[in-house]
C-alpha cells in the first residue's frame, strides 16, 4: 500500500502543488467570508 501511495505521489507531482494551492485558496476564502459579517 505504501508503494502505491509513493507511486501516485511521484506520478502526480506537478498537480499536487496546484491542488494544495487551490485548497489553501478555498480555505482562506472561506475564513474571509465567515469573518466578513463580524467586520461590518
Amino acid at each position: 500500500m505504501l508503494n502505491e501511495i509513493k507511486g501516485i505521489l511521484t506520478r502526480s507531482h506537478a498537480t499536487i502543488w496546484q491542488d494544495m494551492i487551490g485548497g489553501t485558496a478555498l480555505m482562506v476564502g472561506l475564513v474571509g467570508v465567515l469573518y466578513l459579517p463580524g467586520l461590518l
